[in-house]
């Protein structure tokens, strides 16, 4: 059986054998929604690679008691891979940090590209990194993840060529790039950026600026897919290919 997760900041980190008391959003959750009983598995962790499994020991009106079995500390894969993801119209972008979360990313990048009908501008920035921020936790939590992806600062296309070098790898998804997805070397540290852009597509100069900068333009299969989906495609296919799936 698949234990519920719930997320909680676990300071101290607790020791087997110890009592918690999850509280907050978190507890009234497991205790309205969830519907936890006595004696009942659950995980608990704090976003950060801390795992509690135990067992709830006592449920109040919004409050859980649990007493930690096991005290897990995790580490993040590597090479890690992070999201850069373009702001684009509806919620496709958002789309794309809930299953990318769901696929194993250890952050993401809101890129405001040049063709991106989206923009966060003055308090929208604020605004929009604490949105997808919330969603990247909740699907963190849904899939049962120890680490919840960081939402940077939004930046720039200048401002993410200028953080190229500080990846081991730039994958730049294009339809018309000779290299395809499944061939690129891949590093076995670091990060690996997956460069995904609006729906309007990534502009010729900015192509360039990436390439010039040290990014690879790789292809995925021969259909077009939106931002929604082709990083999400990407994603997979690397999980895959680092051995991970």
């Amino acid at each position: 059986m698949v234990l519920p997760l719930f997320q909680h900041d676990l300071k101290p980190v607790p020791s087997p054998g110890d009592t918690i008391i999850l509280d907050g959003t978190e507890g009234k959750h497991a205790v309205t929604v969830r519907r936890m009983r006595v004696g009942e598995g659950i995980q608990l962790s704090n976003g950060l690679g801390i795992r509690v499994v135990g067992q709830v020991s006592a449920v109040l009106a919004s409050t859980l008691q649990v007493v930690a079995n096991e005290v897990i500390t995790e580490e993040l894969p590597q090479p890690g891979i992070v999201l850069v993801q373009a702001l684009a119209k509806g919620d496709r972008d958002e789309m794309a940090v809930q299953a990318g979360t769901e696929l194993g990313i250890s952050g993401v990048i809101p890129w405001q590209a040049d063709r991106s009908i989206s923009r966060w501008d003055g308090p929208k920035v604020a605004k929009g990194v604490a949105r997808w921020q919330l969603i990247a936790n909740e699907a963190a939590k849904q899939a049962l993840r120890a680490f919840n992806p960081q939402v940077a600062q939004p930046v720039t296309s200048k401002q993410l060529v200028q953080q190229v070098p500080n990846f081991a790898a730039v994958l730049v998804l294009d339809p018309t790039a000779e290299v395809a997805i499944t061939t690129v070397a891949l590093p076995v540290e670091g990060q690996i950026a997956v460069v995904v852009g609006p729906e309007g597509g990534i502009d010729d100069h900015e192509l360039q600026q990436l390439e010039s900068a040290g990014a690879i333009r790789v292809r995925l299969g021969d259909s077009i897919l939106r931002t929604s989906t082709a990083g999400l495609a990407a994603i997979s296919v690397l999980e895959s290919r680092l051995g991970r799936w």
